[in-house]
């Protein structure tokens, strides 16, 4: 009676746990994580944060321009001249250009990230400077936006810090790194493929002794074990790469 109370209450604490862990995550919801100070006509540059590739060091992202009144015309709520945007840091070019009469839309980019996946599950990456640009007309005159960066990343935190207070544009240093559930997640996982791990080796060692005897429906078991490996592993946050320290 005792132990299941105390089996009880030890469920009870891990579910209300991963509560906790879940919510501080921010799983799911999108959460802005910066925004410029810059006051212009209305422009607006939101960047979607939307995946991560670990294993490449790259940070996929959507692109989404905003014009301001000033540069609509009133009548077709299109462009009144080109208007061009520059992103840096970017793995390629970033510069998009809509013709004069066109609507903005929607383009991705993606960014290199410096870290080292080997350290899974509690590896970080970070960027370089990021700066965004904007430029109307053939003479390609500056244009003032407000640049909003909105972290859409499931399983990981987005930190934003300014590069310089003076730099004009705004430029950010991004610095990613897992959430605490998808961690505990990775480490759950990693504990049932030891249990597995241990389990058939304690049984091989019982067998061998002649302290269990062997019946051969065991050699199915230890093929279900084996083949059960492979979808707990695939099951792992961003699948670590064949070769990790993990599959030590």
């Amino acid at each position: 009676m005792r132990f299941g109370i105390v089996g009880l209450v030890v469920f009870i604490g891990a579910y209300i746990a991963s509560i906790v862990l879940y919510v501080n995550g921010g799983m799911g919801h999108p959460r802005q994580v910066a925004e410029s100070s810059v006051s212009g006509d209305g422009t607006m540059v939101k960047v979607d944060i939307e995946d991560i590739e670990s294993d490449n060091s790259v940070l996929r992202a959507n692109v989404t321009v905003i014009p301001g009144p000033a540069l609509l015309d009133p009548q077709t709520h299109n462009l009144k001249e080109d208007l061009s945007v520059v992103i840096t840091s970017v793995v390629t070019a970033s510069k998009r250009t809509w013709a004069k009469g066109t609507p903005p839309d929607v383009f991705p980019v993606s960014i290199t990230l410096a870290g080292d996946v080997a350290d899974w599950p509690f590896d970080r990456y970070h960027s370089g400077p990021i700066a965004v640009q904007l430029f109307s007309g053939a003479m390609q005159v500056p244009e003032r936006a407000t640049v909003t960066l909105v972290d859409r990343l499931l399983g990981w935190k987005v930190h934003v810090a300014r590069v310089s207070q003076a730099n004009v544009p705004a430029a950010y240093q991004l610095d990613l790194r897992r959430t605490l559930s998808t961690a505990a997640f990775g480490v759950v996982i990693l504990g049932v493929l030891i249990s597995l791990a241990a389990l058939g080796f304690f049984v091989a060692i019982k067998t061998v002794r002649d302290q269990r005897k062997f019946q051969p429906p065991m050699t199915t078991w230890y093929a279900a074990m084996l083949f059960a490996v492979m979808p707990l592993r695939n099951a792992l946050p961003d699948s670590p790469p064949f070769g990790a320290w993990i599959d030590g």
